[in-house]
């Protein structure tokens, strides 16, 4: 029932979007906003086209960063969470690295790593690093002393307690830090696309369609950019819910 409403409030929420999109369109009534019934056949053909092609390059490196950030944040964090003396060496400069917008690391990165597919993950892998390192650190700082005692009474450990308490207790954590940085990721990768390079969804609607006048293809490729982002999120916050679920009928 649930999953129903769910459905039917993100349905409510596309037509509420269009309906605005083509009042605009009436409104503005000029090229530059083009209405949603001229750009959604586009949309439709173009994504089976050149616009699939920049679709799946984007999808390609959003998926790959959160891979590398997930394997890399994970562990590092449940290490800073279990191992206060380090956590304590560290957490100035992770308090300091955190707030900073990564976006600006941009030039750095291009000039170390080259301007490759590889420097565009390590930027958006950065972002999602830190979101999750700092949720899974004090997932791990926080959890009650006398579940780790009443593991470690049965003989586990380091190794088992990362597997059996501290990986599952920061799951969901893990998984809503991921659903929160996803738009963020999004935006980074339209800008890290927009330039020295000739696939992804930002230099399709940077390069190809904006800088040339194709307005309806232009909103095609952010419709595109959108879905891209929207995805993301709902099979990040669906694998949310069922994590919650089971550990609810655990715990039941």
């Amino acid at each position: 029932m649930k999953r129903r409403l769910n459905i039917r409030a993100a349905l409510i929420g596309l037509l509420m979007f269009f309906a605005v999109w083509q009042v605009l369109a009436w409104i503005i009534n000029r090229p530059i906003m083009p209405s949603p019934l001229q750009v959604l056949p586009i949309f439709a053909v173009a994504l089976f086209g050149d616009l699939g092609t920049h679709f799946l390059a984007s999808t390609g490196r959003v998926l790959a960063a959160i891979g590398l950030a997930v394997v890399t944040a994970v562990p590092i964090g449940l290490g800073l969470g279990q191992v206060p003396k380090i956590n304590r060496i560290f957490a100035p400069l992770i308090a300091i690295v955190y707030p900073i917008p990564k976006i600006v690391f941009l030039p750095v990165i291009y000039v170390l790593m080259g301007i490759t597919d590889i420097s565009k993950i390590f930027l958006i892998a950065i972002i999602i690093f830190f979101q999750i390192l700092v949720v899974v650190r004090d997932e791990a700082a926080n959890l009650h002393p006398e579940l780790i005692l009443s593991v470690r009474s049965l003989g586990a450990g380091r190794r088992a307690l990362f597997r059996y308490v501290y990986f599952p207790a920061s799951l969901p954590a893990v998984l809503t830090a991921l659903r929160v940085s996803v738009g963020t990721a999004i935006a980074v990768l339209f800008i890290a696309e927009q330039s020295l390079t000739t696939y992804g969804l930002g230099y399709y609607i940077v390069v190809e369609t904006y800088q040339v006048l194709r307005y309806p293809e232009m909103y095609a490729g952010i419709l595109a950019m959108s879905l891209l982002g929207l995805v993301l999120y709902f099979i990040i916050h669906n694998m949310e819910l069922k994590v919650n679920r089971y550990r609810g009928e655990e715990s039941a």
